[in-house]
């Protein structure tokens, strides 16, 4: 075996030390539990935090039918806490963490709940439980134990799974009953309505929809039948399971049938990042151990900049280097850090050892020290070697130190030689690829480490490279000493240039304008909100690096800041604005993008994210675009949509998501632009009220406070860079996906017409405008679920598509009257103009109830009540009609045989003769 093939597969073997959660065997491993900076020190939160962890894994074990459990578990803690018994953090971090403990989302309180946005089956983005969910133990009444509630969100998590619940239809029809919205149907309960002073009375009926008004809350019994599901309620002691097939309630209106129209087994097993090992696990043959815990600790930043000087980073690539460096150690590293600059070609240099971020002073004399000359071949290996002796400066390692390595060509060396050892290291290796030709080896470093991967390219007017640098920040869970990137645009004119910037209030210290000019130093106005206007002699020149600053002091007026940049030569333009928080207590908008694959082949199309929020409260109503940008310089932008259809998985959750289809071979960068006019917020929370305990409805305390106002953020403007990503086509034949399925689907009766509403598909998933519909209804669901062609088609002639994310609305007349106290199930397909098909829709059920009088629950029950009455009574009465009868004939034929017997006694007759 030759020395390449070793390298091959030793780099296959070489075992991830990246945050993401790996099942080895039967047991989870690099499960991430961070907690945040903002969180005071509280030694009794770390035992807390086992506990939970600990009890989660044999529940787990249980709801798996022993398949797996918590095997490895590391607690981050904060840079600011004492301990004695913290070892230092590898590539651990807040931002990379699927769990974290943090304050309270104001809309949730100290529920626990998991961030969650993608398609059915997908890994959900991190699990949220606060300080206080975890300290107080009299949230275990309200929630149930800790340890299976943290198995419900880790269903989410992991798995993909939604709630077998939904708070907007908590109540259904099913065969003339009124149901509650739940899984299993065998869930046991009682409907009433909570009063102000916390009394029971029984639930109002809704004429409109003779369902259950607003307020009427169904009361689980302590005690169940059924040991199933975690996912409507792990409060429930019974309950230990997840459901299965055969025990799943397909007609509820759950987020989990509207989704993915499965049981939860099912997810878990078909669709999940686990099912391929799931479905090949073997039980374990005894419980497994406690799982095992490490506490770490992240300190001050320690970063390297491991520069490329080679001879293809001459000319405008080394200048766009330094313009870019320059802006991230002036704005972007924070204070403390402390920071060193390596430069490679063919050989290695230290251009300067770790130096501490302690003032403005520090900052400028490592600007002075960037390289502005570039020659040589690029020996990668050379490059990350000096870097890391750098890092061992401090403190004779480089575990959790982090390196930005930036190289623009294919290594002359063999950088998967080196790449095993760096990856091993310990320390966090963000890459900029800048340039087509950048060694994959690049991408592999980023994934294995923790750190970003980023392919900017060298279009100036893109500004990728100044975006690159300014997205390379390490989170702790505290946004207010935070840079955050207000703007990003570019221009190339010879004339005028013009924008405006929106500062809101929750940002202002430290803003800051860099514009880069190509080829001359243009005229250039910036004017404040209340109409202050700043010119060059306001403004900081760097004619060698063609780069005009504005430094804003105190706090940015907030408002409309707009800016004009006037040149009579055509040339190129970048304008960069950067702020931080106005307030040390109060968090600033923040926008946080990526793509769901970082990789594809074409099979599947890719999702874009984008989650707009502040202080984890989401921020709706936004207008945000998406520019992605292949590396030969083509981009395809998309506007990304918060409406709860196509790839958006829940309407007004403040992310903003939509499918790309326009996939093209090479990398690609992502850049989300993000203004507000109107921005508000909206929320649910999930506490539940009380059980029913031998036949008694028993009330919880009151739930805790949250948030119901929503946050008026005004006009803003936000920029966020994702990290890149790679496509790699199989063929030369244009992608082409069917429409995207309809989640939205729903259905009214009135009078003899049907009423379908949804979010219209489009040509390709979201966009475009698909071809046509098919509709069909029955009044068997699963067959209509299973066998969407076997339903019964409804006439769509009169439907004429409407573009991607239109509401849609159809009323239409079934071939035969509607009878009172029936139920219809109706599904839907689209077409594209290739005849591709959609998936089948959600199902959607219609009931046609009459309007009952006041105080009737279920017009339908007490009519059926009313008729089995009537046929009683007439049996009753045919009856006794029947015995009246017999019995007079009875009497009569007596009477006449009397008669008989009298004349025969007389004349001695036999009257038997």
């Amino acid at each position: 075996m030759d020395s390449t093939v070793m390298v091959v597969l030793l780099w296959i073997l070489l075992p991830s030390t990246t945050t993401g959660i790996k099942l080895d065997g039967n047991g989870y491993v690099d499960v991430i539990i961070a907690i945040s900076s903002r969180v005071p020190q509280d030694d009794t939160l770390i035992d807390k935090i086992k506990e939970m962890v600990t009890e989660g894994s044999f529940s787990l074990y249980d709801a798996l039918n022993k398949k797996v459990y918590f095997r490895e578990v590391t607690i981050l803690v904060p840079p600011q806490w004492n301990g004695t018994n913290f070892t230092k953090a590898r590539t651990e971090s807040f931002g990379k963490a699927k769990i974290r403990i943090d304050n309270a989302n104001p809309a949730y309180g100290v529920e626990p709940y998991t961030n969650q946005y993608g398609e059915c089956g997908a890994e959900g983005e991190y699990i949220h439980f606060t300080p206080e969910y975890l300290l107080n133990d009299t949230f275990i009444q309200l929630y149930g134990s800790r340890g299976i509630v943290f198995v419900h969100e880790w269903a989410h998590l992991r798995w993909g799974v939604y709630d077998e619940y939904n708070r907007d239809k908590p109540f259904y029809h099913s065969n003339s009953h009124i149901e509650a919205t739940r899984c299993s149907e065998k869930t046991g309960g009682q409907f009433f309505d909570v009063t102000a002073g916390g009394s029971l009375q029984p639930c109002r009926i809704d004429p409109q929809t003779s369902l259950p008004t607003k307020g009427c809350i169904f009361f689980p019994n302590r005690n169940q039948i059924t040991n199933c599901s975690i996912m409507f309620s792990p409060s429930l002691d019974p309950v230990t399971a997840f459901c299965q097939k055969n025990k799943h309630n397909y007609e509820a209106q759950s987020m989990l049938n509207k989704k993915c129209g499965k049981a939860t087994w099912t997810v878990i097993f078909e669709d999940s990042v686990d099912k391929d090992a799931l479905q090949t696990l073997k039980p374990l043959e005894s419980p497994p151990p406690p799982p095992s815990f490490k506490v770490v600790q992240r300190t001050q930043r320690v970063v390297c900049l491991i520069l490329d000087v080679s001879g293809s980073m001459a000319g405008p690539r080394i200048l766009q280097q330094r313009q870019a460096a320059t802006h991230f150690l002036r704005y972007i590293i924070e204070d403390q850090a402390s920071v060193g600059i390596v430069t490679f070609s063919t050989s290695a240099s230290t251009l300067s050892n770790l130096m501490t971020i302690d003032s403005d002073i520090t900052r400028e004399n490592l600007i002075k020290l960037l390289p502005n000359v570039a020659s040589g071949s690029t020996n990668m290996c050379l490059g990350l070697s000096r870097g890391l002796q750098v890092l061992q400066e401090d403190n004779g390692d480089v575990l959790g130190d982090e390196i930005i390595f930036l190289t623009d060509g294919q290594a002359t060396d063999n950088i998967a030689g080196c790449a095993p050892s760096a990856i091993q290291s310990g320390a966090i290796i963000h890459t900029l690829a800048f340039s087509n030709s950048a060694a994959h080896a690049l991408t592999e470093m980023a994934n294995k480490t923790g750190g970003i991967f980023l392919a900017p390219n060298d279009n100036i007017i893109s500004n990728q490279l100044m975006d690159a640098f300014a997205s390379l920040s390490l989170s702790t869970g505290d946004y207010t000493n935070k840079p955050v990137q207000l703007e990003s645009v570019g221009a190339r004119t010879s004339d005028w240039f013009n924008g405006t910037v929106s500062v809101d209030q929750t940002v202002g210290n430290k803003t800051s304008f860099v514009i880069i000019y190509e080829i001359s130093l243009p005229s250039i106005f910036i004017q404040s909100p209340s109409g202050s206007i700043y010119t060059q002699t306001n403004m900081s020149n760097d004619d060698l690096y063609k780069t005009v600053t504005l430094k804003v002091l105190g706090t940015a007026e907030p408002g409309d800041w707009k800016y004009s940049i006037q040149t009579t030569s055509n040339q190129a333009f970048t304008i960069t604005v950067t702020s931080q928080a106005s307030h040390d207590v109060v968090p600033p908008i923040i926008v946080k993008t990526h793509m769901n694959q970082q990789f594809n082949d074409g099979t599947k199309p890719m999702t874009v994210f984008a989650e707009v929020s502040q202080n984890y409260r989401p921020v709706i109503n936004a207008e945000v675009w998406a520019t992605l940008e292949s590396e030969t310089g083509l981009t395809h932008t998309l506007q990304l949509l918060d409406n709860g259809a196509g790839a958006d998985a829940f309407k007004d959750d403040g992310v903003y998501s939509r499918f790309f289809t326009k996939m093209l071979n090479g990398r690609s960068s992502l850049k989300v632009r993000v203004k507000n006019q109107d921005g508000q917020t909206r929320f649910a929370v999930t506490y539940v009220p009380g059980y029913v305990i031998n036949g008694v409805v028993q009330l919880n305390p009151p739930k805790p406070p949250v948030s119901e106002e929503p946050l008026e953020v005004g006009n803003f403007t936000r920029t966020a860079t994702g990290e890149s990503f790679e496509v790699k086509l199989s063929g030369t034949t244009p992608l082409n996906f069917p429409p995207n399925r309809i989640t939205d689907l729903s259905a009214e009766i009135q009078e003899d017409t049907v009423l379908l509403s949804w979010t219209a598909p489009g040509e390709d998933l979201d966009q475009g405008t698909a071809k046509s519909y098919e509709i069909r209804w029955s009044f068997d669901l699963d067959m209509l679920r299973s066998s969407f062609s076997n339903g019964h088609a409804v006439n769509t002639a009169g439907i004429s598509p409407q573009k991607a994310g239109s509401d849609e609305k159809y009323s239409f007349n079934l071939s035969f009257p509607i009878q009172n106290c029936i139920t219809v199930i109706f599904a839907v397909q689209s077409k594209d103009n290739q005849n591709a098909t959609s998936e089948t829709s959600n199902i959607a059920q219609a009931s046609k109830i009459p309007p009952g009088p006041p105080g009737v629950s279920n017009p339908c029950i007490n009519l059926i009540i009313l008729v089995i009455s009537v046929c009683v009574e007439t049996m009753v009465i045919c009856f006794i009609v029947l015995v009246t009868r017999r019995a007079v004939k009875l009497r009569k034929r007596f009477a006449e045989r009397k008669v008989a017997l009298t004349i025969a006694n007389k004349f001695q007759i036999n009257p038997y003769a």
